[in-house]
């Protein structure tokens, strides 16, 4: 290519040269020198001309790549905003998840996390220290904000003095670099607290496995919830599974169950592996059955009360949403179409077909009754305070049976010694009682010579004395 260009370029020039020979007759020498001046200028400039649609041609093809690129990058952050609609296999989007966390946020309440234990007195008053990692989170790709920073230093209590609170250690977890909460370490209460430090102390006496944890150091980093975290199905489905006919919540994780839940009873891990299951379950609490509408139907969901959440939980006592946050914005009901399928209780199901007569039934599920902590621990507080004073109980009666059965060890060591007096006395007795009898023996068989003999000589005086009487019988007949 660049030879064709030089030749191009060579007979432009022969052609020009050729041209201002002709031409000479008739121009004047201005003519010629301006002619000559411009074809050198317009060779000089192609090569500029030539660089620079070179660099156009090169900043052309970066402006393409660099428009596909942005056209894949636009698509990305569209997933990463939104997921991916086309594949139901995709992650959620950050929408999807910010709303999500937004939830579990309202369930937790504030929260303070990775505070740093920086003292026990050992009297119940403990002092934490924030880290600065939950204070001012870092945002990939944005510089902090120096007034942000300054503001957050200069502000007020890192936690408001006499909040109640619930205090978690942190640990690590397979496959994540942040600690999560790992082991419940009770409920206290906020005693003092500045910008960067908090003071503590229980509410209730503290089990050992808490104080445990507190005195050896294992609870280094803590967390502080303002409510306690609420139970729920979704945590133990694997990721990315989905709902079907088997499970209705998705498949569960057996791995993180088995991990999470490795101490604890068989029943109560395998009520976490069987929640979502397809079958009838004895337990009317944990029997929710699948309907499908056949009718159009409408339900009431929000109550005419509106309260916080801390003013006596999110819903009153039918179930309708008391929270402003969790209440509809179109009066407050639910309208369900022919052929929407809802997963309700029992006694719900019962309702809408038997009575109401709207829906049918479509299958019946185990799903696990959650578990509301706030009394739980509660009521746990109290069976190991029942089974405390049971204990204690048990070691008297311990000590009582102790001391019997030391009498009881006692009088059968004095019982023993007389029993081998006894057994001593019965074998002196077996002799003695032998020598008598064969003494016995030998006086009953003398005593029956005796006898014989007092027989014989008895015999023979009756017989002397008959024969005596007879003779003076004969003698009294003589005299006669």
């Amino acid at each position: 290519m660049k030879f064709v260009l030089l030749a191009v370029l060579l007979a432009i020039l022969i052609a020009f040269i050729v041209m201002v020979v002709k031409a000479a007759k008739n121009w004047r020498w201005y003519h010629i020198t301006a002619a000559v001046i411009t074809m050198l200028l317009a060779i000089l400039f192609l090569f500029p001309t030539a660089a620079s649609l070179k660099s156009r041609q090169a900043w052309h093809k970066i402006k393409e790549e660099l428009e596909v690129r942005l056209a894949q990058v636009k698509a990305e952050y569209q997933s990463l905003q939104y997921g991916d609609p086309t594949d139901p296999s995709a992650p959620p989007g950050v929408k999807a998840v910010s709303l999500e966390l937004s939830k579990i946020g309202t369930e937790a309440g504030r929260r303070w996390r990775s505070l740093q234990m920086a003292g026990n007195d050992g009297n119940g008053q403990i002092m934490l220290r924030s880290t600065g990692n939950a204070a001012v989170p870092e945002i990939p790709g944005v510089t902090p904000d120096a007034d942000a920073a300054a503001a957050a230093n200069n502000a007020g209590p890192l936690v408001p003095v006499g909040l109640v609170v619930y205090a978690f250690a942190e640990g690590s977890f397979p496959n994540l670099e942040q600690t999560v909460p790992i082991a419940y370490l009770g409920e206290f209460k906020v005693t003092a607290s500045t910008n960067e430090a908090v003071t503590v102390t229980p509410t209730f006496e503290l089990e050992a496995n808490q104080v445990n944890l507190i005195s050896s150091g294992q609870a280094r980093i803590w967390s502080l919830y303002e409510m306690l975290p609420l139970d729920g199905h979704a945590p133990f489905i694997a990721e990315g599974s989905r709902p079907s006919d088997d499970n209705s919540l998705g498949r569960v994780d057996d791995d993180l169950v088995n991990m999470l839940f490795k101490n604890s009873k068989p029943e109560t891990r395998d009520a976490y592996l069987r929640d979502g299951t397809r079958e009838a379950p004895e337990d009317p609490a944990a029997r929710w059955v699948k309907i499908k509408f056949e009718k159009k139907y409408e339900i009431d969901v929000d109550s005419e009360e509106q309260r916080g959440a801390l003013e006596g939980g999110f819903f009153d006592n039918t179930g309708r949403a008391v929270d402003s946050r969790l209440q509809r914005s179109d009066n407050g009901k639910v309208a369900f179409a022919v052929g929407d399928t809802i997963i309700v209780k029992e006694e719900a199901a019962r309702q809408l077909i038997n009575q109401e007569q709207v829906a049918s039934l479509v299958d019946t599920y185990y799903l696990r009754p959650l578990n509301d902590y706030r009394y739980i621990l509660r009521k746990i507080r109290l069976q190991i305070r029942e089974m405390d004073v049971r204990i204690t109980e048990m070691q008297y009666q311990e000590k009582i049976l102790n001391t019997a059965i030391a009498a009881t060890v006692d009088m059968l060591a004095k019982r023993q010694d007389e029993k081998l007096k006894l057994e001593q006395d019965v074998a002196q007795y077996q002799v003695e009682n032998a020598a008598i009898q064969q003494y016995y023996g030998q006086i009953r068989e003398e005593l029956r010579e005796v006898k014989e003999a007092s027989s014989a000589l008895f015999k023979d005086n009756y017989r002397m004395m008959l024969q005596i009487k007879q003779l003076a019988a004969d003698a009294n007949l003589t005299k006669t």
